[in-house]
């Protein structure tokens, strides 16, 4: 079952799914990589929780909770270092 991106704990791995019925994903982190179907892991939170950062691709970036609102992700317990080795 999905949850929204920013419900995921530092560590977990997950794969996007598709945004909910009437919500897109931004074009911007689209053209990041943030398509559904993509493994990706939050790496850590800034101590009071924003921003996050978030392994995806085979890179690292730092987005605000702000931006990554409409994002939903299913949770991949079942393989861990498949969002690690993701390209």
């Amino acid at each position: 079952m999905p949850i929204p991106l920013i419900g995921l704990a530092p560590g977990a791995p997950a794969v996007l799914c598709d945004p909910e019925a009437g919500r897109e994903i931004p074009r911007r982190l689209q053209d990041l990589g943030f398509v559904p179907g993509t493994p990706l892991v939050i790496r850590r939170r800034a101590p009071l929780g924003d921003p996050v950062e978030i392994e995806i691709r085979g890179y690292r970036l730092c987005l605000r909770l702000a931006q990554l609102d409409t994002l939903r992700v299913e949770p991949d317990a079942a393989d861990p270092q498949r969002a690690r080795s993701a390209t």
